[in-house]
């Protein structure tokens, strides 16, 4: 059986619109969220446009940083992949 590495780019793209649109609504900055989690300006502008897979523990610090729960972040519909 043939591995396959796991990369699902829609996935992605609705996570990165998804936490930019939470932290817009709570008035934060990439900047102030970059400060506030500890990981670099470009690190946060790089997940919010779908160009790198954030490792859980990132995703800790981003929800710490906009004093959310970590289950917020996941808040949002995934449409079924289609099989090929």
């Amino acid at each position: 059986m043939e591995r396959k590495e796991l990369f699902d780019e829609e996935g992605l793209r609705l996570f990165a619109e998804h936490l930019k649109q939470l932290r817009k609504s709570k008035g934060v900055s990439q900047e102030e969220l970059s400060y506030r989690s500890g990981l670099v300006l470009s690190q946060i502008a790089r997940i919010e446009t779908a160009r790198t897979n954030p490792r859980l523990s990132t995703l800790f610090q981003i929800a710490r940083g906009l004093d959310i729960e970590l289950a917020e972040l996941f808040n949002f519909r995934l449409q079924p992949k289609q099989q090929s």
